[in-house]
């Protein structure tokens, strides 16, 4: 009994707790009572990216799938799900369910590819603001001394001779201000670069592309440490190259780690949609493929940068060809559908619950409900905190799901039945029962969640909503099961009603054919004659296996033939 209290105890704190963390939501962070609703249900924003390439250059399919990929492992980060990207034609199409937020559109709408160049100038950034009538008009250098680029190429990205006269006006009269937010500053990968940063507080004159983002596998942001693993308090940003890439990060940090103390030429700049990220300097030869990035960050900037460069890595520049408010799918009388159909099917299960069981339905149909409360407060408190939305195939989920939360009860009960067959008491006949289908629940529920992760991981789109509702109610199940069915069951075996065999409590001697040993036996309601006396309970015949009807059948056999011959 004791025990027993104290499970439900602990249930009731962790729905308290639930509660509470989602009433905080509604209050203080910008939560609901309700969850939010994916794309097919409500509607939301449609962005429409148009690759941005040079003139007569053809795009492949292959670029737009991997640029596909990318975006949308940039949107799972912002914490949006449901979100359904595609392309139509050379264009990559991006639905995200609800309002956009800044944030998700800047990480969207940043897509271009993430370039490695070495910095051969670096200054002061000019722009609009400048009073051009401070300093004399540039002097016009002869159309001969305005060489693009040199005739003979360097040899890498930090030889000076990239800077021909042409660039170098070209970077002295360079406003960072001309750079559009909306596309891509594109340059050949071979040729030299003349940009900004993304704060528009420098400019820079960079090399030809030595190194390409496509070949950072990983960048995450983190604590600097001591060789003895202690930390600095120093935040950085840690990145692993692939083979390729470790490669080419090392013959460029040899080099460039060679002309240390001559800034700006040592150098190394993350240009990403055209625009610098960092342009740190280097410090040593890297040739394991782990460069860290250190510098005055701090958390938001260290993670924000990490993304950047884990996720822009495309194969592609875009540009924003339109962004729209969509309308909702399948909408309202799609929803209400699905809903009708959930309780439809948990109707039919209350329905063959109080068939089979009686009163012992009972507790069933509240198990079922503590699994609904428990659900509903999880997914909006994932609403609000991760982003989750509710599609009709999540909703799917959640119907399918009651037919497998009713099967762990129906796995207990007759376990209990069985004990209670063998001649147990009602008390025991829990315990033992408990101990034989818990394994058995347990086994169930691991193959339904190995299923809903093998189908979140493969699947995409909506059927992640379907697969992450299974597997979140799987768990939920299990919750309830330990907490709450075990613990009324053993509640409801001290009851007259139950410990009596009442035929209405499902738990009927007669009915489950139970055979009695020794001392263990239903007690009786007073003033109800016994159905069973002692003696009776001793001469009622004893269950029999498979070998001890074979070999009776034969004695019964032998017998019959044994009269045949005596006659």
């Amino acid at each position: 009994m004791r025990k027993a209290w104290r499970s439900l105890t602990w249930l009731g704190v962790i729905i308290a707790l639930l509660f509470g963390i989602n009433a905080a939501g509604v209050i203080w962070g910008g939560g609901s009572w309700t969850p939010k609703l994916a794309l097919d249900l409500e509607g939301g924003t449609q962005i429409i990216l148009e690759p941005k390439v040079e003139t007569g250059a053809n795009v492949s399919q292959e670029q737009l799938d991997q640029a596909v990929s990318i975006i949308r492992q940039r949107v799972d980060a912002s914490g949006v799900s449901e979100a359904e990207i595609n392309t139509e034609g050379e264009n990559v199409v991006v639905r995200i369910p609800g309002e956009l937020d800044d944030q998700t559109r800047a990480r969207i709408q940043q897509s271009a590819k993430l370039e490695l160049r070495a910095v051969l100038l670096a200054d002061a950034a000019t722009n609009t603001a400048i009073d051009p009538s401070a300093s004399p008009a540039p002097t016009e250098a002869p159309a001969e001394e305005l060489e693009s680029t040199p005739t003979a190429k360097p040899t890498d990205g930090s030889d000076p001779s990239w800077v021909t006269p042409a660039l170098q006006k070209e970077f002295d009269d360079f406003d960072c201000s001309q750079i559009d937010e909306n596309s891509a500053n594109v340059a050949p990968a071979d040729e030299p670069l003349v940009t900004c940063d993304v704060t528009r507080t420098a400019k820079y004159l960079l090399g030809p592309v030595e190194a390409s983002g496509e070949n950072i596998v990983d960048a995450t942001n983190g604590m600097v440490q001591t060789q003895t693993g202690a930390s600095t308090g120093q935040w950085a940003v840690n990145i692993v190259f692939d083979a390729e890439g470790t490669e080419d990060f090392a013959t460029v940090s040899t080099r460039l780690y060679g002309l240390q103390g001559q800034t700006p030429r040592d150098q190394f700049a993350f240009v990403l949609d055209g625009q610098v990220l960092t342009a740190p300097s280097m410090n040593g030869a890297i040739t394991d493929g782990k460069p860290q990035i250190t510098g005055s960050f701090d958390q938001a900037s260290s993670k924000a940068l990490a993304d950047q460069l884990k996720f822009g890595a495309l194969p592609l520049s875009f540009t924003v060809q339109s962004s729209d408010t969509i309308s909702p799918t399948l909408g309202t009388s799609q929803l209400q559908s699905g809903l009708i159909a959930g309780l439809i099917g948990l109707i039919l299960v209350v329905i063959y619950t109080i068939f089979q069981y009686r009163a012992l339905a009972s507790v069933t149909i509240a198990s079922l409900v503590i699994v609904g409360i428990i659900t509903y407060l999880m997914i909006t408190i994932l609403s609000w905190r991760e982003g989750y939305r509710l599609s009709l195939a999540g909703i799917a989920g959640l119907i399918v799901s009651i037919g497998f939360t009713a099967d762990s009860f129906i796995i207990y009960f007759e376990r209990v039945r069985d004990e209670l067959r063998d001649g147990r008491p009602l008390v025991g006949a829990v315990e033992a029962g408990w101990k034989r289908a818990f394994r058995t629940v347990l086994a169930s529920k691991a193959t339904n969640l190995l299923a809903a992760i093998v189908l979140f991981v493969l699947a995409v789109g909506s059927v992640k909503g379907f697969a992450y509702t299974l597997g979140l109610t799987t768990i939920i199940d299990v919750i309830v099961v330990i907490l709450f069915t075990h613990p009324m069951l053993q509640l409801l075996a001290q009851t007259r009603f139950f410990s009596s065999g009442n035929p209405w409590s499902g738990l009927d001697p007669n009915a489950l054919g139970a055979v009695y040993r020794g001392r263990a036996e239903f007690r009786k309601p007073v003033g109800q004659p016994a159905k069973k006396t002692a003696a009776s309970a001793k001469e009622a015949q004893r269950r029999q296996t498979i070998a001890e009807r074979k070999a009776a059948a034969a004695v019964g056999a032998s017998d019959s033939s044994d009269e045949g011959k005596e006659s």
